[in-house]
This record gives C-alpha cells, sequence and structure tokens, in this order.
C-alpha cells in the first residue's frame, strides 16, 4: 500500500572540523554550525525522501527539491504537514507544481507547555530516534551525499528492528522491558 500523506521536518546536526566550508554554514537560531538535514517520512515514520544541505539554507528553499524528490517515487502522497518554518511560498508551489497539499501545523499561542501536535509528532519521534545512531549524531562525511546515506543506513537499522519485532531502544540495543 502506497503512501497517501508525510510529513516533511529538518534537523541541524553539529558537524566535524574536516567538513568544507561550501557544505556547511550557520544556524543563528539554533546556534549550530553545520549541515541540515531534511527528512520526509510517511505516517508508519519510514523514510520516504533525505536530503542534506549546508545549514545556512532556509528550509523554503531546500524542500522544493526535497519535495520534487518525493514526487517521482511517491506518486500517491497527496497531503504534506510541516511546521510553520514552511509558510509562504513553498505552499503555493506545492500545490501548482506538484499538485501536493502542504498543510502548516502550527502551536497555538493559547495554550501553554508541551502539546502534542497532531501528525508531527511522528517525525520528531523519527529525529529523536536518528539521534541514537551513532553516525548520524555528527555529521563527519565529507560530502552531503554520504551523510545522507549514513542517516537512510541508520534508518534502515531502525526498520529491521520493527521487522524483527524488536523495540529498538538507544544505540540500537533493544528497549528494556517494563514490568
Amino acid at each position: 500500500m502506497d503512501p497517501t500523506a508525510a510529513i516533511v521536518d529538518s534537523q541541524s546536526p553539529r558537524t566535524a572540523a574536516n567538513i568544507p566550508r561550501k557544505t556547511s554554514g550557520w544556524v543563528g537560531g539554533k546556534k549550530v554550525a553545520g549541515r541540515k538535514r531534511h527528512l520526509v517520512i510517511d505516517r508508519l515514520g519510514l523514510t520516504l525522501a533525505v536530503s542534506v544541505t549546508a545549514a545556512k539554507v532556509q528550509v523554503r528553499d531546500a524542500d522544493v527539491t526535497l519535495l520534487e524528490r518525493l514526487s517521482s517515487p511517491c506518486f500517491s502522497v497527496r497531503l504534506v504537514w510541516a511546521d510553520g518554518g514552511y509558510a509562504g511560498r513553498l505552499v503555493d508551489l506545492a500545490a501548482e507544481k506538484l499538485q501536493l497539499t502542504l498543510d502548516i501545523v502550527e502551536r497555538s499561542d493559547v495554550t501553554a507547555g508541551f502539546v502534542v501536535l497532531p501528525g508531527r509528532w511522528v517525525i520528531e519521534r523519527m529525529l529523536s530516534r536518528l539521534m541514537c545512531s551513532r553516525r548520524p549524531v555528527r555529521d563527519h562525511e565529507t560530502w552531503p551525499a554520504l551523510h545522507e546515506a549514513m542517516v537512510l543506513w541508520s534508518m534502515t537499522m531502525l526498520m529491521s528492528c520493527r521487522l524483527a519485532g524488536r523495540h529498538p531502544g538507544a544505540f540500537g540495543r533493544p528497549a528494556p522491558r517494563v514490568r
């Protein structure tokens, strides 16, 4: 069965000292030097597309190519959830050029504390599980394509654990059983 909905988000991991300056940058809001990885996953948490860019690239600009990459193999995806950083011309471009509905899920200002946002919790959980793998925690790869491969490899290990019936804990070990 093909997915009909997806969730998009980005993450800014720190990079090692050997990363070339032309493929890295600075995220002022998060105070992180490095790259950004952009992920599109389905509602089950399975990775559909990955892209790695310099951290200075805005998510609205980088995810145009990511959504184009998504549209060819996953032609059944028609709805994509995103956070407020994706609002603007990307919504119109996705509707006109790619026939995708980009639904911006924003946190309400009237609620205080932690609030689970519909659809968005799936990608937040996936990004936290990605940080449990050794290689994607810090970007050591010289080329962005190699880092994309490491992200896909980490997601492959997670999916293999799911198929085997194990729920992976930190660093790929099985999570402790609760009694």
